[in-house]
């Protein structure tokens, strides 16, 4: 679950947000104000994100948010247990379902990479104790003053999805674990200038 320490208010149209949030949208303001960068340490939650990642491959972000919920319809509340033991059968009601992006090779990859997952699960105990073994468990503090100045991709993300890809994963290239971690907290990318920097930030610091 998100880091219960971090928490922001309803959406407020005058607060100062990254430059990539559409102003007036209310999916991306309220993604970004309340869990954009806020550090997740929970099995589920985190593989509820590498499914929508590895489906936004090649698409807008906002897509994938537009679809959130159906995806979770779909692949079981984001249960990596039920998704793993998919069949054809499943495939074939997932590539008629209008609700997701009907997009074979993704539907198979986050079948496969649920299957993955559960074998990480059982060499590290948790996903979590896994993944942020690859920023020393501390959730890594930037200072952008701009949006040009993101990444798309950093060393950390190769050498994490080159790790991926060794264990089996599929469709979560170098870019795509990027946006995880900014997604889920293993790095603050917010804004300087964007009234949720201070706000995780301040949590960040604490567990330095």
């Amino acid at each position: 679950m998100p880091d219960p320490k971090i928490k922001s208010n309803s959406v407020d149209q005058n607060k100062p947000r990254c430059a990539w949030v559409t102003p007036g949208h209310t999916i991306y303001e309220r993604y970004h104000d309340l869990e954009w960068g806020v550090p997740v340490y929970d099995d589920r939650k985190i593989f509820e994100f590498l499914i929508l990642e590895s489906a936004q491959a090649g698409l807008s972000w906002i897509t994938v948010l537009k679809k959130r919920e159906n995806y979770r319809l779909a692949f079981a509340d984001f249960d990596p247990k039920r998704v793993a033991v998919f069949t054809a059968k499943d495939v074939a009601r997932l590539l008629n379902n209008p609700g997701i992006i009907r997009n074979r090779l993704k539907i198979e990859a986050a079948i496969n990479n649920a299957r993955c997952f559960l074998n990480i699960q059982k060499e590290f105990n948790t996903f979590a104790k896994y993944i942020w073994r690859f920023v020393d468990g501390k959730p890594l503090q930037n200072k952008w003053k701009s949006h040009s100045q993101l990444p798309a991709k950093t060393q950390i993300a190769e050498t994490l999805s080159k790790d991926l890809k060794e264990r089996g994963f599929k469709f979560l290239g170098p870019t795509v674990i990027y946006a995880h971690m900014q997604a889920t907290g293993m790095v603050n990318d917010h804004t300087v200038d964007c009234f949720r920097y201070r706000e995780v930030g301040k949590v960040l610091k604490g567990k330095s």
